[in-house]
């Protein structure tokens, strides 16, 4: 049976709107080296006037992929783009009233690009309700850093790991800011029971709760999918424009690469298609792609794109094991033309003492 890809509605879902609003959650500079961040907004005055005030957190992320918390081939997820881990906190007491009466918010993806970035955009200006009343902060994980740690040749460090950290170190800047915060919800990865009991031992005095679909069950959860949504889309638009702008007007391919790279999906052919005609055979892509995607890998080592580079290791043969110099049956040709070796002594066995 074939893993689920996303069907052609939920890609146009998940591709930025034309003119998405650039949260303040944006560094362009960052975003454009490969660097991983966070951002946090601004306390609420509402909050800071009453740090007793008790509220709810909720937690989500966008760029992961539709799959979540189940093993599927690397093409399910997103290829392109950075991963993003937002929150948002509230009082209590406007939990629901706010989010979903007033504001309608919703899993972010199954509202229009526009209503997310209109949403996204009403909470950063001033005088708004949700300005007024709400505190959010995001992880930018990017593509570069996401892939290290998946291509690390000893101790992989995997996508669950990575999310786990970021939403604990989101949550903990909260705490650290000194809000009240009594209840949170997390839109699984994995097990919910084994996330939460993890969770919970780290914040022992805050009600967890750790479900599948919390981003269309709780609407602090759903305000956090909007949150990270809207800052990966941007993400992808300063990348995509400064890609552009650095091509050659001139370049044929110049209109062909205006389509952009869509939904960051392999299965998007407007993704798949500026991947093969974007990648550099020695070097592959920028720090936009994920490289220990299996659709990156196969278009640089399978599909006979990219340079097939040999990196043997030296036979060094000044290089000594520490051990060497506590053995008494080392080799004593071996140490007569090295003046190191005895520079603290020589070695000697047990007859001696």
């Amino acid at each position: 049976m074939e893993d689920p890809q996303p069907d052609s509605q939920e890609l146009v879902l998940e591709t930025p709107a034309q003119d998405v609003f650039i949260a303040p959650s944006i560094s362009t500079p960052k975003i454009l080296s490969g660097e991983s961040y966070t951002y946090h907004s601004p306390m609420p005055e509402l909050i800071t006037d009453d740090i007793s005030i008790e509220c709810v957190l909720g937690v989500d992320e966008a760029g992961r992929g539709p799959v979540l918390g189940i093993k599927a081939p690397f093409s399910t997820h997103q290829i392109i783009s950075p991963m993003v881990y937002a929150l948002l906190y509230l009082p209590l007491t406007s939990h629901r009233s706010l989010l979903a009466e007033t504001y309608h918010f919703d899993d972010s993806k199954v509202l229009t690009p526009t209503v997310r970035s209109n949403l996204m955009q009403a909470l950063c200006t001033p005088d708004t309700l949700l300005y007024k009343n709400c505190g959010w902060a995001t992880k930018v994980m990017s593509a570069r850093d996401i892939s290290a740690g998946m291509l690390k040749p000893v101790g992989t460090y995997n996508l669950n790991a990575q999310a786990m950290d970021a939403t604990i170190e989101l949550i903990k800047g909260v705490f650290a800011k000194g809000v009240n915060v009594k209840e949170v919800y997390i839109d699984t990865i994995g097990s919910p029971q084994t996330y939460q009991k993890k969770l919970e031992r780290i914040f022992p005095t805050t009600m967890i709760t750790v479900a599948k679909k919390a981003d269309s069950l709780y609407p602090c959860v759903s305000a956090a999918s909007v949150c990270a949504k809207v800052t990966r889309d941007a993400a992808l638009e300063v990348s995509y424009q400064a890609y552009t702008s650095s091509s050659s007007k001139d370049e044929p391919e110049a209109a062909v690469a205006a389509e952009g790279w869509g939904s960051g999906y392999p299965s998007d052919a407007r993704c798949s298609s500026w991947l093969k005609r974007n990648m550099d055979p020695l070097f592959g892509w920028g720090n936009e792609c994920r490289f220990s995607w299996a659709t990156a890998k196969d278009l640089l080592e399978v599909k006979g794109g990219g340079v097939n580079v040999d990196w043997p290791a030296e036979d060094n043969e000044e290089t000594m094991r520490l051990t060497n110099f506590f053995s008494a049956t080392c080799n004593e040709e071996d140490r007569a033309g090295d003046e190191l070796a005895t520079w603290f002594g020589r070695p000697v066995g047990e007859e001696v003492f």
